[in-house]
């Protein structure tokens, strides 16, 4: 099980859970919530690197936020230096998955001296992933209307509760590369429900100015960039151009995954995180 902490910083106080010993490295996602189960992103890395698996303005037992506006990546990363301050830390680094990911890549862009490395996959460096057919997002996509469905009932309080697990699943199905995967990831201790609030920021706002791709060749940190092969949320491309945009990346490609190599590619992803260490 992890560590709960409160964190109290100048902007609030926020939950943290924390595991592993090492270097500090966050780990969060941009409108998921966590609790003592941990995430099975953010397991592997414990092996190597004190995680900070921080639940952001409006998850769990964080700060609520006053205006929406708060949910945006832009007052998400100051919360994340508010974070790293008040545990006293110089530098971290960070990681993250899908939006997770897209917001590591902000983190970089305005604060890259506050960071050691950045961890990103299943991302995109914009928006323009979700208007490519590969994508579910993309309206020329068979899946985009049930997507929206979904999202729109996550986004509603008074959905039940068994209804929620089964859009989820749903959402998830499309999403792995093997139902049987995904069956198997299902039966693992694991957290990180939907915040229908920060996602509903994402979708309609945040989104459609999100667009790094002219500030990430000035970033030098070291960057670990992966994408699995058939990923249908954030095509594989999107990931190459990441890669490509960062002085200092490293891609990892993973052929049987799709948006999920964690769980559909363990072992390799393990290889992967032990990769990051040493930079």
């Amino acid at each position: 099980m992890w560590k709960q902490r409160l964190i109290d910083t100048e902007r609030g106080t926020f939950e943290v859970f924390e595991k592993g010993e090492g270097e500090p490295l966050a780990v969060t996602h941009l409108y998921s919530e966590y609790d003592e189960r941990g995430n099975a992103f953010a397991n592997p890395f414990t092996a190597h690197y004190h995680v900070y698996l921080i639940n952001l303005r409006g998850a769990g037992h964080s700060v609520a936020a006053e205006t929406d506006a708060q949910y945006s990546m832009e007052e998400t990363v100051l919360d994340l230096e508010a974070i790293r301050i008040a545990l006293g830390h110089n530098k971290w680094g960070i990681a993250g998955h899908s939006t997770g990911g897209m917001l590591a890549l902000k983190y970089a862009v305005n604060y890259p001296d506050s960071l050691t490395k950045i961890i990103a996959g299943g991302a995109a460096a914009s928006i323009a992933y979700s208007a490519d057919p590969g994508s579910i997002y993309c309206r020329e996509n068979p899946h985009f209307q049930r997507i929206i469905e979904i999202m729109n009932k996550l986004d509603t309080p008074d959905v039940p509760l068994e209804e929620r697990q089964a859009i989820s699943r749903e959402w998830n199905l499309m999403s792995f590369y093997s139902e049987e995967k995904m069956e198997a990831a299902y039966k693992k201790p694991n957290s990180g429900k939907t915040v229908g609030d920060r996602l509903t920021y994402f979708r309609t706002v945040d989104c459609k100015t999100f667009d790094l791709r002219e500030q990430l060749p000035s970033v030098q940190l070291p960057a670990f960039i992966y994408s699995g092969l058939h990923d249908a949320q954030c095509p594989h491309k999107f990931g190459m151009e990441i890669a490509k945009l960062l002085p200092n990346a490293r891609f990892m490609s993973f052929e049987r995954s799709n948006h999920y190599p964690f769980l559909e590619e363990e072992e390799e992803f393990e290889r992967f995180v032990e990769r990051t260490i040493h930079t």
